[in-house]
């Protein structure tokens, strides 16, 4: 049974949103290409024109850009160098089974060689090693035109959609800054571990290829995060949420926003409308940005000297709902406090509202949780 049971999918479930953006970006990327650059069909004399590995290099580019197998330097120099190699091997092997097989034996070792592994660079090999013809007019600029411009083409595109989409690519390398901007790990990150113990771990297990060291980092981290969750204890979100509320209406003018966070100390407003209804929340960081825009905005037409005076031209003033988040995490009462981890672990949220059929019934904050996982800790050593 369990031989049978082997043969089933081993890629976990993935939505349908996810697969639309990951076919859509390939169609977008290989149109483009094609498009733009190259041609859908073959033109020995110029050489740039569409090969069926790039096919291959869009499913890495667009479906899984996290892959150490599909960032730049895999794609690029894997695909040229597969490409040498297999004009080379073309050019000087008769036979074509001989010449076939030796062209992708020998790119998998020369990309290996130069840490660029990418599995369509297999394709580009072969490709060339079938195409006798087409390589004996055009040589090694086939690593050039179409390899090389077509690859570099692709991952542009593939650069510019993951941010358009939301992804990240390239991806994060371990010494990149964290989301603010300091060289501190982020928080989920913090493992006390090395860039060196977390490649030794990668190559101990041997899947160098198969991740990279910032995504071990951030799996080690969610690993902890929930296991921490796991063991918080029965709480939940009722147990230790602020009832006693300060809420704004959405017309409520900044200026009185900026007296609540002061008068108060909070880090964040409930934004409600009628019988308490919850459309949204203000963090600190969403009055601080709208200041900023506001004086760089009087400071461009006015000056320094008149940047706290009521801009005249202004046809509709900025007020809490026009700055409100809507699309933060929520809970409700019976969420358990092991779950409310995971939202404020990464830094972009202070706080989440708890919902009860549409109407806010409190809120837990960062301070509110860590005073629980305290008491948590405590409870737990006295026993």
């Amino acid at each position: 049974m369990h031989i049978f049971r082997s043969l089933g999918p081993a890629v976990a479930r993935v939505s349908g949103i996810e697969a639309m953006r990951a076919g859509l970006g390939a169609l977008i990327g290989l149109g483009l290409t094609g498009l733009l650059l190259l041609s859908p069909h073959v033109d020995p004399e110029l050489g740039l024109y569409l090969v069926a590995p790039f096919g291959a290099s869009s499913v890495l580019l667009f479906a899984v850009p996290n892959s150490p197998l599909a960032q730049p330097w895999s794609a690029i120099v894997g695909n040229t160098v597969a490409a040498i190699v297999g004009v080379a091997v073309c050019l000087s092997v008769t036979d074509p089974t001989l010449r076939i097989a030796l062209a992708v034996g020998l790119a998998i070792t020369a990309t290996i060689l130069c840490r660029a592994l990418h599995p369509p660079a297999g394709a580009v090999a072969m490709t060339a090693a079938m195409s006798p013809d087409a390589i004996a007019e055009l040589g090694f600029w086939f690593a050039l035109t179409p390899i090389a411009i077509g690859t570099i083409a692709l991952v542009l595109l593939a650069t510019a959609y993951a941010r358009l989409t939301g992804r990240r690519y390239p991806f994060r390398q371990f010494d990149d800054l964290s989301r603010h901007r300091t060289e501190d790990r982020n928080p989920t990150e913090r493992l006390g571990l090395a860039e060196e113990e977390l490649t030794g771990i990668l190559e101990r297990y041997s899947q160098s290829f198969n991740l990279g060291v910032e995504d071990l980092a951030r799996l080690i981290g969610a690993a902890e995060l929930q296991a921490a969750a796991q063991s918080s204890g029965p709480l939940t979100a009722q147990d230790i949420m602020s009832r006693d509320l300060v809420t704004v209406r959405p017309e409520t003018a900044l200026g009185e926003v900026a007296d609540l966070f002061k008068q108060h100390r909070f880090t964040s407003l409930p934004v409600v409308g009628a019988d308490t209804k919850f459309l949204g929340i203000i963090f600190q960081m969403h009055l601080i940005s709208q200041a900023r825009a506001d004086a760089l905005r009087l400071d461009r037409r006015y000056g320094a000297a008149l940047r706290r005076l009521l801009d005249p031209d202004r046809e509709k003033p900025v007020n809490a709902g026009d700055i409100m988040s809507v699309a933060g995490p929520r809970a409700t009462t019976n969420t358990p406090v092991g779950a409310l981890l995971p939202m404020m672990a990464d830094g972009e949220t202070d706080a989440v509202p708890i919902i009860e059929y549409g109407k806010i019934v409190g809120i837990v904050t960062r301070t509110d949780l860590v005073a629980a996982l305290a008491r948590t800790a405590a409870r737990a050593g006295s026993a």
